[in-house]
């Protein structure tokens, strides 16, 4: 999830709580911590709702940081005949794990050996084949490329091709930007040792 302008402060400071999303499908889980551009959030409820219910004077709407219902449907985005979900989460404070492992460049052989391996796992469980290194690759040359071009580019859809991303990120291998991705350290560092 991303959040843009006062939005995104609202959930660094912690008082925003509440979002509203139009998505084709769900797109976090109860219980999960993700990563945002705001910070770290955990996902305490995901529920598909109809939205010529929502009350100006619903407690989400203010935790959300929208005047009214109005102004709820004002902002969603998305195609109209996808469902529409309210998500409720909280901030997640201390580092992050994933961002710590991600910053590491210096690899031990230990490293590169679980690394290789994991990802071999990856490949061997897909249904298109090897596309660890060929995704890594493809990142490290067009960084914030749009997730539906590089998809596109690999002959792939865009779901699962982002699920993919989303395991390689897991890694510490790669970041999400607000479009598209990019290497992260940790990334560079093990392509390097494939050179």
């Amino acid at each position: 999830m991303l959040f843009a302008g006062r939005d995104k402060e609202g959930v660094e400071d912690g008082w925003i709580t509440s979002a509203y999303r139009r998505w084709s499908e769900p797109r976090v889980v109860e219980g999960r911590i993700y990563r945002t551009n705001a910070g770290r959030i955990q996902i305490d409820s995901i529920s598909q709702i109809n939205p010529a219910l929502i009350a100006d004077n619903d407690p989400d709407v203010a935790l959300a940081d929208r005047s009214n219902a109005g102004d709820i449907l004002r902002r969603l985005r998305g195609d109209e005949s996808w469902p529409t979900f309210l998500i409720r989460f909280h901030l997640v404070k201390g580092p992050d794990p994933r961002e710590e492992l991600a910053a590491q460049t210096d690899l031990s052989d230990e490293d590169i050996a679980d690394l290789t391996d994991r990802l071999a796992r990856f490949d061997a469980a897909n249904p298109h084949g090897p596309w660890t290194t060929q995704t890594l690759r493809l990142i490290q040359s067009k960084p914030a490329t749009r997730a539906g071009d590089l998809a596109a580019d690999l002959g792939r859809e865009t779901a699962p091709f982002k699920l993919d991303v989303r395991k390689l990120k897991n890694l510490g291998l790669t970041h999400s930007l607000e479009t598209g991705y990019e290497l992260s350290p940790r990334g560079t560092a093990y392509l390097k040792t494939l050179d």
